[in-house]
Order: C-alpha cells, then structure tokens, then sequence
C-alpha cells in the first residue's frame, strides 16, 4: 500500500486500535496553545491562580488534550482523510498536568458507505486519551470521511524520482 494510513476499505465495526505514539506535555506547550487560542482562563497560565485552586497547580487546557489526543489517532485513523465531519460527546474524566504523557485507543462504532462521494466513505470512532498511570483523561466520537483505496484523490504525494536511489540495485 503506498503511503501511510488506513483507507476505507481497512476499517470494521469493532476494530480497536492501540495508538503506538504517546505525547508527554510539558509546561511550555500549555502556556503557548493558551496564549495561542487566547484563552484568558488564569488557571492555565498564572502559577499563583492555579495554586489556590482546587488543583493546586497549573491545569493543562482542556483544548490541548483534546488536539493531542486527536492527533495521536491520527496514524491510525484519519491519515487518509477527506475530512472531519464532527466530534460529539466530548468528555473530560480527569485533569491534565504538565508533565503528564498522553496516550489513546480508538474502537470503529460504524462504517458506511458515503452517499456523496463514491471514491470514499464514512468512518465513527470513539476514541479516549490515557493519562501513564492507565487512567481516561479524555474521551468523544469523531466521525470522518476517509478515501477508498485507489481513489485518484488519496494516492501518496511522494514525487517520482527522476533517477534511482541506487544506481546499480547495490549498496554504495
């Protein structure tokens, strides 16, 4: 298969996928996305705020789990994407903190054909983000159209090389 990724074809109700990826956040990444999204929420950026809240230290946004845990299914799941068609039920079970690692599972709840695109189809996946002691941080459903194998819209960008990596088939 050229390139990287699932396409629609790959997918089964039921499926679950173990992401091999796991993304520690550190305090600079917290403190960028929420200037970033100009989220004012103190708790997120001011040391002295987050210390005499219930949390006693600085929360990572919420926001920032939940695009790096989208992200972390990406290899898995929408690699080959057309595009994301919604998230629901979107949860936060447990708050992040820097220095915690971030890793997710996905399970494949539906797959259907797309009624208006006939090179690809339509994928629902519930996916949650784990914290490195095992426990759920974050959980929602994500649906996304993905290309079907050979479609002329999902092929691999890689340029055709103009001469051979090798010139003999040996090593150099």
């Amino acid at each position: 298969m050229p390139g990287r990724g699932r396409y629609f074809e790959d997918f089964a109700v039921g499926d679950v996928y173990r992401h091999a990826m796991g993304r520690t956040v550190t305090e600079t990444d917290n403190v960028w996305f929420t200037l970033l999204t100009m989220n004012t929420a103190q708790v997120h950026v001011n040391a002295e705020v987050a210390r005499v809240s219930e949390f006693g230290r600085p929360l990572v946004n919420s926001t920032l789990t939940l695009a790096v845990v989208g992200g972390l299914t990406v290899a898995d799941t929408s690699e080959n994407a057309v595009a994301n068609l919604g998230w629901e039920n979107i949860r936060l079970t447990r708050p992040v903190f820097a220095g915690d690692t971030l890793w997710a599972e996905s399970a494949v709840l539906a797959v259907r054909e797309s009624g208006s695109r006939p090179e690809a189809g339509i994928v629902t996946v519930k996916s949650r983000g784990l914290n490195q002691e095992g426990a759920e941080v974050l959980s929602y459903v994500r649906t996304f159209m993905v290309h079907k194998r050979g479609s002329s819209r999902g092929r691999s960008a890689f340029p055709t090389p103009r001469t051979p990596l090798l010139d003999d088939g040996g090593v150099e």
